[in-house]
């Protein structure tokens, strides 16, 4: 049998991996007058004050508007709202959100699709996070655009407002340069998160859209197609609407599968690959619209130990409260002491995570949007876990147990797999989400390397406010030696490693 061409998201990825002998002739001096900025500005269009909305006013509580304006205002704040501001060595600011950011370079821009309701006439808004505000730079009927643009997918049918997501690439790439599209998805997938939990509290269901056609998108948006593009619709069902409650329904569409490409310079494989993951041609949502596939196990070889990680759920406590704080408060943890962690803190975590149905009865979504996550795979390096033996395991999330696959205590190797960062070598856990790239390929087509980073962003998220709330370290990271982790750890080749979260005792 031929072996199969490499498909331009496998050339990407291996193109775009770390290696111990080149990383240092990958890492070019930063022209820090070049550094973008991370907002947009428009000059046109009528602004929207979210600001006042954030704290409860005396006398509001029967005002239907002003609930209405106070949930998308809290909504998009502890989605993407500024939490903080730290001064640089240059004298400007840095501004952090409640999403965390690669680099705080923040790709990601939010907009806001209105059919018309009584608060936002029918058009365009762009979420102006610095100020808190939606500025209205384009007031016409665009519904329809945006349901052909996303071919009649059947949750806009009946909802009013929808998110859209796109990302300027030149925030990431300055830094990151090719290997930035990684982190632009991953950086897509933490904003997933937060708006899926963000909207459980403010009671809107989103219901998440990654097939649509790109250029389409963009023209609806008036977007620059050579330095942004969209990367997810979220239409929000308001479940104070009962027309709005929809049930969950296909999220993904494939793209071509492209195997013949010229040489691509460095510098130029991000936006090859973008382009080549767009979908150019009409395509229809299945007939039977069901929810997405949850994750399979794998890897339950009879020799492991097995651990149950069943567990009783994190309470988030009255009307999500703590769980708002958190979305608010989270931050990334820079140093970790080395101290250890307890195996009652990891399985909530894990609980958290990958068991939502254990979270109903808090109001919590019990079957949240992914795009394909039985794609992904979670494998744990343990370091410092009290009552767990060191070595590495594979999380089975139907089964809700860890197998353990390799023994031995991996911090040296960690300190080395993450760059030479402390943040590996004093973690107590580290989370390693992987997936078998070919295979992925072969069912979505390129464009599956957006669906699997977004996924992993979007778990990446909810293990870091699970383990802020439980007063935890946590931090991801995106820079690692690809293929030093597969071989440290006994990862199967094909796992191509997507992702990585450092827990531990912050110093």
């Amino acid at each position: 049998m031929a072996e199969l061409k490499e498909s331009i998201a496998q050339h990407y990825h291996e193109r775009t991996k770390y290696e111990p002998q080149t990383i240092t002739s990958k890492n070019k001096v930063l022209d820090w007058k070049q550094q973008p900025v991370s907002f947009k500005e428009y000059k046109l269009g009528r602004s929207y004050d979210l600001k006042p909305y954030l704290q409860e006013q005396a006398g509001t509580e029967t005002d239907a508007s002003y609930r209405t304006w106070q949930r998308l205002s809290r909504l998009l704040f502890c989605s993407y709202g500024l939490t903080a501001r730290m001064s640089t060595v240059t004298g400007s600011f840095l501004y952090l959100r409640s999403a965390p950011s690669a680099g705080g370079l923040y790709p990601a821009e939010v907009y806001v699709v209105s059919r018309g309701t009584p608060q936002l006439p029918a058009g365009l808004y762009n979420y102006q996070a610095l100020t808190h505000s939606l500025v209205n730079f384009w007031q016409d009927e665009v519904w329809s655009g945006l349901q052909g643009a996303c071919f009649q997918h059947p949750m806009l049918e009946n909802t009013e407002l929808a998110i859209v997501i796109t990302a300027v690439f030149y925030r990431s790439a300055w830094r990151y340069e090719d290997r930035a599209y990684r982190r632009i998805f991953l950086d897509t997938g933490h904003l997933l998160g937060n708006i899926e939990l963000a909207c459980a509290i403010h009671d809107y269901r989103p219901h998440l859209i990654g097939g649509f056609a790109d250029q389409a998108v963009n023209q609806l948006l008036y977007l620059e197609p050579e330095q942004e593009g969209a990367i997810a619709v979220i239409p929000l069902a308001d479940l104070l609407d009962e027309e709005q409650y929809l049930p969950p329904a296909s999220t993904v569409l494939p793209s071509a599968t492209q195997a013949e490409y010229p040489q691509i310079p460095d510098g130029e494989l991000l936006g090859y690959l973008h382009r080549a993951t767009q979908i150019t041609e009409p395509q229809e949502w299945k007939v039977e619209l069901t929810a997405p596939k949850t994750q399979s196990d794998k890897y339950n070889f009879p020799f492991c130990e097995k651990i149950s990680t069943q567990t009783a759920p994190i309470e988030w406590g009255n009307h999500l409260e703590d769980l708002e704080q958190t979305l608010i408060k989270r931050r990334s943890t820079r140093a970790y002491s080395g101290a250890d962690l307890t195996l009652a803190e990891l399985k909530a975590l894990l609980d958290f995570t990958y068991q939502p149905q254990n979270y109903v009865e808090q109001a919590l979504d019990g079957s949240p949007d992914y795009f394909s996550l039985n794609l992904i795979e979670t494998f744990i390096a343990v370091s410092g876990v009290t009552d767990l033996d060191e070595g590495c395991y594979y999380y089975a999330p139907k089964a809700q147990e860890l197998r353990q696959i390799r023994f031995k205590n991996f911090r040296k190797e960690l300190h080395f797999l993450c760059l030479g960062q402390e943040l590996g070598r004093d973690a107590g856990a580290v989370l390693f989400h992987t997936a078998d790239l070919q295979s992925a390929v072969a069912q979505y087509g390129d464009r599956v390397y957006r669906y699997l980073h977004m996924d992993a962003g979007h778990l990446g998220q909810r293990l870091n406010l699970a383990a802020i709330h439980l007063g935890m370290g946590v931090s991801g990271i995106g820079g690692f030696f690809d293929n030093q982790v597969n071989e440290v750890l006994g990862i199967p080749a094909d796992e191509a490693v997507l992702y990585i979260t450092t827990l531990g005792r912050p110093r």
